[in-house]
């Protein structure tokens, strides 16, 4: 029988927070620096994704600890390189290196997920293996996600029941979901259903999840929720109602809600499309180079890195490589796997 002492809670929030294009979702005219600031004020976690890419710096998780309040918890994202190179095997070092690194998050940091490549087939002894490397870190807790439907049988939940360790419960269109209860924390990574990273969760969709959490708290497991649907503003709008629907609670006040409301002093929010007109006697391309050193970009700044790319348009979904950056808690380069 599964026992608790303590109150459970729930954590909903989303995969990564920077995305350009979300400043008509949730950061409005904020400065792109304080967009954490913003983000852990409107969700109770987030899920840094950008650990599973690259690795992060101890002052980077610092300063993150230290922008975010009190209550606040992260989830953290394990490196690829366990997963995904090393597939579970000898990895004692490599887990002992994130969790030395992401040290100054302290007890904001709740949860640990690891995610499996969806092409990785069951492989106990290399299960066993892992599960014997994560002892050497007992002060949070973790999540394995599961996305080859080899692993969904008793002896894979036996052994995660044994270790405390939560299957991570993903729901997508190209891989199974596994709903097994393994541990004293459920963890639920909501990539969209009918097209992943960018479809949006139905009313009745987020119900019929929200039900479930209710449930697992009342067993007295803490719940771990985020939204992996980041393309126009999904993941955002979706978290935002679920965090209604279970806690009960009207809508948290956030920047970009009192965006359309009529103010003398708020400026128009500019788009990051301009379009550079061709000097007289110059070229396109040195047209363009004085248009970007002299206009603002989206969080307001007259100076633009050349390197910035703008939002994806509605119904797009920007490239890998012109999304945010794994160092500040999203992805980088994000290659096929995921």
């Amino acid at each position: 029988m599964h026992v608790r002492t303590d109150v459970a809670r729930a954590y909903i929030g989303t995969s990564g927070w920077v995305y350009a294009g979300w400043r008509e979702h949730l950061y409005a005219d904020t400065p792109t620096k304080k967009w954490l600031q913003v983000a852990s004020r409107a969700f109770d976690a987030l899920e840094i994704n950008g650990s599973f890419y690259t690795q992060i710096k101890p002052e980077t998780y610092q300063r993150w600890y230290d922008e975010t309040p009190e209550a606040f918890r992260f989830a953290l994202k394990g490196h690829r390189f366990v997963t995904h190179y090393k597939r579970l095997g000898d990895c004692h070092d490599s887990i002992e290196r994130l969790r030395k690194q992401c040290a100054p998050l302290k007890e904001k940091l709740a949860a640990v997920v690891w995610q499996l490549p969806s092409t990785y087939a069951l492989n106990m002894p290399r299960l066993e293996s892992f599960m014997d490397a994560l002892r050497a870190w007992p002060t949070v807790r973790h999540s394995l996600e599961l996305r080859h439907r080899s692993w969904f049988v008793p002896e894979v939940a036996d052994l995660l029941r044994a270790n405390n360790i939560a299957v991570c419960m993903s729901d997508a269109p190209d891989f199974p979901m596994w709903k097994e209860i393994t541990a004293d924390m459920v963890y639920v990574r909501l990539h969209g259903h009918t097209r992943k990273y960018a479809s949006s969760y139905s009313e009745q969709s987020l119900r019929v999840w929200s039900a479930d959490v209710k449930r697992w708290l009342d067993e007295g497991r803490d719940v771990h929720v985020y939204f992996d649907n980041d393309a126009e503003g999904h993941a955002v709008r979706n978290a935002l109602r679920f965090q209604e629907l279970v806690a009960g609670t009207p809508p948290r006040e956030i920047p970009a809600r009192g965006w359309d409301k009529p103010s003398p002093e708020r400026k128009p929010h500019p788009s990051p499309w301009r379009s550079v007109p061709r000097a007289r006697g110059g070229s396109p391309r040195r047209a363009a180079r004085a248009a970007t050193r002299s206009a603002p970009d989206a969080s307001g700044s007259a100076h633009v890195s050349p390197s910035r790319r703008p939002s994806a348009r509605p119904g797009s979904r920007a490239p890998s490589e012109h999304r945010s950056t794994a160092r500040t808690g999203s992805r980088a380069r994000r290659p096929s796997v995921r």
